[in-house]
């Protein structure tokens, strides 16, 4: 089942950005791109609508609960990419809380449950 990384490349991290330099979203997405784990696709996108917990990613995958970060850096890219094969690696998108990296034990923003659980 694929899996997505999904990042904001518009998130500006609460920080003002000088026209023609590359918002902190982009450069995370970039650094990401470097090192995508087998079995997860990496996709830009312009919001995540998390403006003010920003840099911003999410993982989903079809039938899997998707989990939305936030207030990450560029220094958190290999821990981001850590947690994204442990999710690509994971039944139903729970990675055990102690195994999670602890960029995304501390800076979850959202858990949103699949789309497909029945009531």
């Amino acid at each position: 089942m694929a899996v997505t990384l999904l990042v904001c490349t518009t998130c500006r991290a609460g920080l003002p950005v000088e026209e023609g330099t590359p918002c902190p979203g982009l450069r995370l997405h970039d650094l990401l791109a470097e090192g995508v784990p087998e079995g997860v696709t990496l996709r830009p996108v312009e919001c995540l609508s998390a403006c003010s917990q920003g840099s911003a990613v999410a993982l989903s995958a079809p039938g899997r609960w998707t989990y939305v970060y936030g207030r990450l850096t560029e220094a958190d890219a290999p821990d981001i990419l850590a947690g994204a094969a442990l999710y690509a690696q994971s039944a139903d998108g729970i990675v055990p809380w102690r195994d999670r990296p602890t960029v995304f034990r501390k800076n979850s923003i959202a858990r949103i449950p699949p789309l497909e659980v029945s009531a």
